[in-house]
Formats: structure tokens, C-alpha cells, sequence
């Protein structure tokens, strides 16, 4: 009776151990999924997890013709010490012009008395990187034989503009101190970088009237093409800084006193951002000395995959054995990704989004997930329910990380009833993108809504397949079939 006793205990304690595990499995499955899935008793239902292989890419323009317009948060500066991936520098060119034309400045020339300032000024948004340290920009006229169009979407990867003379000296600034308030003229004003450029300048834009310049918009553009700012990089640099251009802050401002009804006035006068106005933003990549060019383009399957916000990288996930699976029913399939911590991520944290896709050998395009992926009635994302943001959680040393589980089980199901093939799947963390959707049965190509709420910001290192400690995996739940 003893061993017998013994014994049951024994079983007894397996078996609560088991259905703790299990119970553990279902719980870390359901917390961003949010379905109910029946507990894994290894009778009516089972779990397994499939080994995947993980390779780094780095996006071409081909892959990913995402381009900035006027209204998005654009970026100047320079990171130069990103461990991970390397440097970035970033300009604007934009243009700020008068309210309409025929347009006429609110004063004669002959009653001026003296033209005090003009300051471009930029509406502060966000940093990214390290605040503290000084970054330095050069403003400049763009050439005028640059064709800068206000009904075109250009490039981030590409800077082909030829600048023109320099506005003003070099101006040194702290990323931390935009926010603090300044008391320009009859303003209170923060958010704020505010460049004085060069008096001849100003004089020159304050001369031209409506037989010239502000006749039109396109005689305008004859006489002035915009501005570039261009990060002058100091070494020391470790930020991109936002601005945006549509902003009450962004704006070329004026500053002249005259006599007005026999007494002297002071005025500003505000050129800023309309219709017709162009903007581009260059974002330059330089991943050369970064660890992620040790395993970019690489056909060897990597422990490490780094993910990097537009323009940037992304990820191949190749999952051999899924094709092998026998018909079964899914409740549940999740690709697992976990960051890797670095101490950088202090500085650089991850986008607000990953994004997973699919890549279609047979049509030879990248498509959404078939069956997971949906837009809603509104044409937005349900980014919490497809796993895109990341959950804060910590590694076994402690270190806070961020866990991605990316529902894909309706599309397994079709691969396991051989109705779907096995894709090899694309892992990013995209602005936004331009690929095949299927609606129903039928699959159209269209332009993503925006993944990430801005390009350039954003960047993450994770587990690879044949990562030892976190390794990416596909963890599924599941019944036999009678």
C-alpha cells in the first residue's frame, strides 16, 4: 500500500507539473491574442513549436518606394555612434512661401526704417537618440535649376538636389533645449529651432513685389527654390531630430520696424507652408564598422536579426518542417520573436511596429498574410490583434525587453489542409509599404496604410532562428483529426 501510495503521489505531482507548463504555454499564447483556446492536455490537444531560420536584408528602392510628403515629421542630423547600425544623417529641403498672390508685403518700402531680422524657424517634434549632445546644421538656397515640384512625393533615399549659397553661419543647437519657451517679438513661443540667417537675405525677398517674384507661385519658384538644411556632422552627434513642416512654429519670419501714421511700428511677417509647397527628406544609412553589417545579405542563417524603420532592413523567416505538418485543427500559430538587449537601446529603442508579410514565389510578390491580415470598415491596421506591438517584458538576466507574437493561425490552418502554400515570410518595421492584398478571393495591389506613425526612427535587434537563448519560433496549438 505504500508503494502504491508512493506511487500515486508521484503521479500526482507529474501531473500537476504538466498542467502547470501547459497551462503556462496557453497563458503566454492568449495574452496578446485575446481568444480562447483549449488548455493543451496532450490528449484532445497539443502544442508543438517549429525551428525557423532567420537571414538579414537590407531594403533596396525596389522593395520599398516609400516616400515622404510635406505633412510628415521629417528629420535632420546625425547619429555617428549606433553600435548596432551604424550611422544615419538626414536632411530637409522644403519650401515656405508667401500666404497668395499677387502678394504684397502690409507696409511700403519707403516707409521702412530698419529691417531688423529674418529667422527661419522650425516646429520642433521629437527627438531621436541622444538629446544631450550638440548637433549642428547649415542652412542653404536651393539651386534654381532643381526641379522641386510641390505635386510630387520624393524619395527618402535619394538626394539629388544641387544647393545654392549658403543663408547663414553654422548653427550649433541642444536636441533638449527645443522645447524651452523663447520670447520672440509679440510671441511666446517653444517647440522651437530658430536659425537667423543672413540680413542681405531677407532684404532681398523684403525688394521683390508683383512685378517679379510674388506675381505667381511659378514666377516665385524662379527666384527662390527653397531651403535645404543639412546636418554638419560635429562627430559627437547621436540623434535625428523631427520637425514638421506643417506646424504653426514652422515658418520664415520677418522682423521690420517702419513708420506707420507717423509713428514707428514693429511688424513680423510670416512666409510658411501651403499648397503649393514642396518638401523632401533625405535619410542616408551607413551601416559600415555597425554589427549589423556582419550579417547583412547574408545565406547564412543568422542568430541575430536587426530591424530597421524605412529606409532599413528586414528579415527572411524560412520554417522548414511546416509544410511536413499532417491535417490538424489550429487553434493557434505564433511566430515568437524576442529582442536581443543591447545597452544602445537606451538611446535607440524599437519602432512603435513590426510588421510581418509573405513572400510569393510562384507571382513573385510580397503579399499580406493570406486570411490573418485584414483591413477593417475604416481601412486601419489591428495592430494589437495581429501581435505587431511589441509587450515589455525581461530576458533571464533581467534586462527589459519587448516580445512580439505575430497571429498567423488562420493561415496555417490553410497550409496544414494544403490550400495555402508555404510561404517564406518577411519580417520589417516599415513607414509603409506597396504590396499585394487579398480581399476575399481576390488579390489587388495597393499602397499599406501607415505602418509606422514616421520613417527613420526606430530600430530593433532580435533572436534569430538558431539563437540559443531567444530563438524565433513558430508555436502552435492544435487538435488531431479523428
Amino acid at each position: 500500500m505504500k508503494k502504491q501510495s508512493l506511487a500515486f503521489s508521484f503521479l500526482s505531482l507529474l501531473s500537476v507539473i504538466l498542467l502547470f507548463g501547459s497551462c503556462k504555454k496557453i497563458n503566454e499564447a492568449t495574452e496578446l491574442g485575446g481568444d480562447l483556446i483549449p488548455a493543451v492536455d496532450n490528449i484532445t490537444t497539443f502544442d508543438t513549436t517549429l525551428n525557423v531560420e532567420s537571414y538579414n536584408n537590407i531594403f533596396t528602392e525596389a522593395e520599398d518606394s516609400a516616400r515622404s510628403v510635406s505633412t510628415d515629421d521629417q528629420f535632420v542630423g546625425n547619429i555617428n555612434n549606433d553600435p548596432l547600425f551604424g550611422k544615419t544623417a538626414a536632411s530637409m529641403f522644403f519650401e515656405l512661401k508667401p500666404s497668395s498672390y499677387k502678394y504684397s508685403f502690409p507696409f511700403s518700402k519707403d516707409s521702412i526704417v530698419s529691417f531688423d531680422s529674418v529667422v527661419l524657424v522650425l516646429g520642433y517634434h521629437k527627438t531621436y537618440g541622444d538629446s544631450m549632445l550638440p548637433q549642428q546644421v547649415n542652412v542653404y538656397e536651393l539651386a534654381t535649376g532643381n526641379t522641386f515640384r510641390y505635386d510630387s512625393a520624393y524619395s527618402m533615399r535619394t538626394n539629388n538636389f544641387t544647393l545654392g549659397s549658403a543663408l547663414a553661419p553654422t548653427k550649433t543647437f541642444m536636441p533638449q533645449n527645443l522645447k524651452d519657451s523663447v520670447f520672440p517679438f509679440r510671441e511666446r513661443a517653444a517647440n522651437q529651432l530658430r536659425i537667423p540667417l543672413d540680413i542681405s537675405f531677407g532684404k532681398r525677398l523684403l525688394n521683390y513685389d508683383t512685378t517679379n517674384a510674388y506675381a505667381s507661385d511659378s514666377a516665385f519658384k524662379t527666384f527662390f527654390n527653397g531651403f535645404a538644411v543639412v546636418p554638419q556632422n560635429n562627430g559627437i552627434a547621436n540623434a535625428l531630430v523631427g520637425f514638421n513642416l506643417a506646424d504653426t512654429n514652422t515658418k520664415l519670419s520677418f522682423y521690420v520696424r517702419y513708420i506707420k501714421n507717423g509713428v514707428l511700428d514693429t511688424s513680423v511677417i510670416y512666409f510658411k507652408l501651403n499648397s503649393t509647397s514642396a518638401a523632401a527628406n533625405y535619410i542616408n544609412r551607413d551601416y559600415s564598422g555597425s554589427q549589423l553589417a556582419t550579417y547583412a545579405d547574408n545565406n547564412t542563417p543568422a542568430n541575430l536579426i536587426f530591424l530597421q524603420n524605412t529606409p532599413g532592413t528586414y528579415g527572411t523567416i524560412k520554417i522548414p518542417g511546416l509544410g511536413n505538418l499532417s491535417n490538424r485543427i489550429i487553434h493557434r500559430a505564433e511566430l515568437i520573436v524576442e529582442q536581443v538587449s543591447d545597452p544602445s537601446d537606451q538611446t535607440f529603442p524599437p519602432p512603435t511596429y513590426l510588421f510581418l508579410d509573405a513572400f510569393d514565389s510562384a507571382k513573385k510578390v510580397i503579399r499580406t498574410i493570406p486570411y490573418d491580415f485584414a483591413l477593417d470598415a475604416s481601412n486601419a491596421i489591428n495592430f494589437k490583434g495581429l501581435g505587431y506591438i511589441g509587450k515589455a517584458t525581461t530576458d533571464a538576466s533581467g534586462n527589459a525587453i519587448d516580445i512580439w507574437k505575430f497571429d498567423i493561425s488562420r493561415y496555417i490552418q490553410h497550409v496544414v489542409n494544403k490550400t495555402e502554400p508555404v510561404y517564406n515570410l518577411r519580417l520589417s518595421a516599415p513607414f509603409s509599404l506597396r504590396e499585394t492584398y487579398r480581399i476575399n478571393t481576390t488579390d489587388v495591389v495597393r499602397v499599406l496604410p501607415n505602418i509606422n506613425p514616421t520613417y527613420g526612427i526606430g530600430r530593433v535587434r532580435l533572436g534569430g532562428g538558431n539563437n540559443l537563448a531567444q530563438p524565433m519560433r513558430l508555436h502552435i496549438v492544435y487538435s488531431k483529426l479523428p
